[in-house]
């Protein structure tokens, strides 16, 4: 019932008479969430939203997933094109964000706002491809405790709409490598989508191995290696087998050009979470690697699943080297690159007909 009441909510939004009018794309940086919030109420909320949002991750220095940037409600206009934007201030308070907030729904919609678990999300509200999110409560404590309440789904909207509107960017059939595409798939029954800047390193039949790379020998350079385990069981899926494999598949593949070092796991920063990677039960790793004699290092993310059909385990990591530059829309890259892997059960006739199509013979191995 409550979905009911939510979508109902969704279509009082007074101001929604401006999704008739033809909308251009949001702007602004994917890190940037703008909250419209009366300076004293925000200043009481800050430490809510910031454990909400501004997470921090490793790269090895500390980046926060989203920086908040407060905007007086005076000045919602300045701002309404932006990707993010955040609307809160508890109902009544007597505020001018609680008064904008009145002014934006009817009663129905404030007695749902009022519940302890509800705020309400938008997305194309004045731009396309934005997310507008209005979170309120009866009183300050009530809306402070609701934010943290739900502060892994918000979140994740943040996220989730970050990564659909970064993979609108990167999947370009314009710069797509589909003669690599196509041999992944010919050879092992798998795709990724490569991208025009990203080679080949090395395909290893026997090892069940391949390595893509970009910009290698420069300053910002990434890897992609998927690496599968053919009759394999989900019982692989722990989080200490995936740091032998993936530390037994760099110690061998990921070497330095005299040989004489190797990549391993950092100590200093490691993370898992069990999350559903279309449709499979997956384990989400996210850390930092190393030299095994220390003096390079980067983030890197890591999937690792068990598909059914082919009774294989995956693993599919992304890594980043980028001394000078900060590294959290890097590896956000990274992430939603691995996200575009697909087994060939899981491509149209259509689709695995071009890709198979599209092999280039002279491709370097």
């Amino acid at each position: 019932m409550k979905k009911i009441f939510l979508v109902a909510g969704l279509l009082l939004f007074a101001f929604i008479i401006n999704s008739c009018e033809s909308k251009k794309f949001a702007t602004g940086l994917e890190d940037e969430i703008y909250v419209v919030a009366d300076s004293t109420e925000y200043a009481e909320l800050y430490d809510a939203l910031a454990q909400t949002f501004e997470v921090e991750i490793n790269t090895p220095l500390p980046e926060k997933l989203f920086t908040l940037k407060r905007v007086s409600p005076n000045q919602i206009s300045s701002v309404q094109r932006k990707k993010n934007i955040i609307i809160v201030a508890p109902l009544n308070s007597g505020s001018k964000t609680s008064e904008y907030i009145s002014s934006i729904v009817d009663d129905s919609v404030k007695k749902l706002l009022s519940n302890d678990d509800f705020y309400v999300t938008k997305y194309d509200l004045w731009a396309r491809n934005q997310l507008v999110t209005v979170i309120s409560a009866n009183g300050m404590q009530e809306l402070e405790f609701k934010i943290l309440k739900n502060k892994d789904k918000l979140l994740y909207a943040y996220q989730k709409i970050s990564d659909d509107r970064l993979r609108e960017s990167l999947y370009s059939a314009k710069y797509e490598r589909k003669e690599i595409e196509g041999k992944l798939l010919k050879d092992y029954g798998w795709i990724i989508y490569v991208q025009a800047d990203f080679r080949l390193a090395k395909s290893v039949p026997e090892d069940n191995f391949v390595w893509l790379r970009r910009a290698p020998g420069s300053d910002m350079e990434r890897w992609i290696f998927v690496h599968w385990i053919d009759n394999a069981s989900p019982e692989y899926l722990i989080v200490d087998s995936i740091k032998a494999i993936r530390n037994r598949i760099t110690e061998k593949y990921y070497r330095t050009s005299d040989d004489s070092a190797y990549v391993v796991i950092a100590q200093d920063y490691f993370v898992s979470n069990e999350v559903n990677f279309k449709g499979r039960y997956a384990i989400f790793t996210q850390g930092l690697w190393d030299l095994n004699v220390k003096g390079m290092g980067g983030p890197f993310v890591n999937y690792t699943f068990y598909d059914e059909k082919s009774k294989r385990i995956y693993m599919l990591d992304g890594s980043v080297f980028a001394p000078k530059y900060f590294k959290r829309n890097l590896i956000q890259q990274m992430d939603v690159l691995l996200q575009s892997f697909m087994t060939k059960d899981e491509l149209s006739k259509d689709r695995i007909e071009d890709l198979l199509d599209s092999i280039d013979e002279s491709v370097k191995y």
